[in-house]
């Protein structure tokens, strides 16, 4: 069987292309259906984070603070489960009938929502003074009856925040790591990132402009619902692209010897080794010190990154009390977002592609401790003035914190779009395909939600021991010091895991 030809592609790419386009025109039926796919899975990433903080922060009688709740004892068990799930579909159905699968429901689910679930949440919903009786009853529960009482909201939030570990991290990244060779991921998967994130600022205008549409209606009908109707729309069409080139690239990619080489992704093999148990997986994954290290870079990430949004979120509530006006917001964020990561994107798959992997995985561990520290000392100085309405260099003090914290998130993500997504997913590539698949799964969706209920677990045990209706912004003197040690783990664990991954790629290449 014939493989792809062999290019030296640094040598081609020496040029300006190399540096924004180092793509060989034989590799484009390969590269940019993954491209469209990465897009239209960030797409629908940005409206369902979007729309479930909107929904969840703006709920009655929640806030920001009932985030942490709702990650540590909803999203949390909601992962676990749906991996006892995954393992037993990946034992029962092929690889193209498994994705098919797990994302249709999640599309029902979200047109089921807009549609029928939120026109009917009065009469599902427990009352706004039911839940406010019980907060007065119960401090030390205070956040967590706005999650019950709430609960088609909870769980919207809960299966949007598993539709980007499910589907961006886990499914769309497995089939990209089975099929894309080592070589290849260096060039491609910095640019997968760049062409997904026309999908964040795609994603980010549309929902500014619906949500200015739907401010600008009749106040006597139920302008936010129509604006969720517009928004899940958007989302399951995009869905339904997304399976249409996931099919696609199975009956006329796949099948090219040019572009995929079973042998070389170890399809034979796998088929020959025996599957699984849930039990025996979880083991034998255990056992694996390398799929370790990648799960604690995971944790820390989801850790750090859910300390300061909490915070960062409640700041936004304050601003703008109204789910069109929060989610209009949001919508320009995301949409700063994508633009200025789609430009970093250029300069990180050259940093990918020219320097070591220990070197762009260690970026945005180092953004983040800067940035956090930033907007933390900033909040600890509005907590010392009192009024979050107080005059500040022509604004106030709650519009500096979330300008502050815009920058901080944008550069973050920027940065994890940039480097850790990429780094991450070529530390899989190595690995036999046992751990590709059913470890992979274990690290980004349990590994992922534990990092972030780690964070929740943090700030849901403050807010409890303190009760009432303390604010995470108040918190941040305890928050800050989390932030310093967990990135320095953070920071170790990428140098180790380095080690191990040049180790095995060597071997890899010299077997070949």
């Amino acid at each position: 069987m014939s493989k792809a030809p062999d290019v030296p592609a640094e040598q081609e790419f020496a040029s300006i292309r190399g540096i924004f386009w180092p793509i060989h025109n034989f590799e484009l039926k390969k590269f940019l259906p993954m491209g469209l796919m990465m897009l239209c899975i960030l797409f629908n990433y940005t409206v369902l984070r979007d729309t479930k903080d909107a929904l969840v922060v703006l709920a009655p009688a929640g806030g920001a603070e009932t985030i942490s709740f709702l990650k540590l004892y909803g999203v949390t068990p909601s992962a676990i489960l749906f991996m006892v799930i995954f393992v037993k579909l990946a034992n029962a159905l092929n690889r193209e009938s498994l994705f098919y699968a797990i994302v249709i429901p999640f599309l029902v689910f979200f047109a089921c929502f807009a549609w029928i679930i939120y026109p009917n949440r009065y009469a599902l919903h427990i009352g706004l003074e039911t839940i406010q009786s019980l907060q007065a009853t119960y401090p030390n529960f205070h956040y967590v009856f706005p999650v019950i009482g709430n609960w088609s909201f909870s769980l919207f939030y809960i299966l949007s925040e598993l539709w980007g570990s499910v589907v961006l991290s886990m499914l769309f990244w497995q089939f990209a790591n089975h099929i894309t060779r080592v070589a290849e991921a260096k060039r491609f998967y910095g640019l997968f990132g760049m062409i997904g994130n026309f999908g964040l600022a795609l994603s980010g205008s549309l929902i500014y402009v619906c949500s200015n549409y739907a401010n600008s209606l009749d106040e006597s009908i139920d302008t936010w619902g129509i604006n969720l109707k517009i928004q899940m729309t958007m989302v399951v069409i995009s869905g339904i692209i997304t399976m249409s080139l996931y099919y696609w690239m199975h009956r006329s990619v796949l099948t090219d010897p040019h572009f995929f080489v079973a042998e070389e992704s170890g399809a034979k093999s796998k088929k020959n080794k025996p599957k699984l148990s849930l039990s025996e997986s979880m083991k034998y994954l255990l056992q694996s010190k390398y799929l370790g290290l990648i799960a604690l870079i995971v944790l820390a990430y989801g850790i750090t990154i859910n300390l300061v949004e909490g915070v960062w979120k409640g700041q936004i509530k304050i601003r703008f009390p109204k789910e069109n006006d929060y989610l209009a917001f949001m919508g320009q964020f995301s949409f700063m977002t994508g633009c200025v990561t789609i430009v970093m994107m250029i300069v990180g798959n050259n940093i990918l592609r020219r320097l070591s992997w220990k070197t762009a995985a260690s970026i945005t561990p180092v953004m983040i401790l800067v940035t956090s520290l930033i907007f933390f000392g900033f909040i600890m100085y509005s907590n010392q003035i009192g009024d979050p309405f107080s005059p500040f260099l022509g604004t106030t003090l709650v519009m500096g914190a979330i300008m502050i914290g815009q920058s901080q998130n944008i550069l973050s993500k920027m940065t994890k779009y940039t480097f850790f997504d990429p780094t991450k997913q070529m530390a899989y590539i190595p690995l036999d395909p046992e751990l590709k698949v059913k470890g992979q799964a274990a690290v980004e969706v349990i590994g992922g939600r534990a990092g972030k209920s780690g964070g929740a677990f943090v700030q849901s045990t403050l807010l409890a021991a303190i009760g009432g209706s303390v604010t995470l912004a108040s918190l941040v003197h305890i928050l800050g010091p989390i932030v310093i040690v967990v990135t320095i783990a953070w920071l170790v664990s990428v140098s180790r895991l380095s080690k191990r991954f040049e180790d095995l790629t060597k071997g890899k290449s010299a077997g070949a």
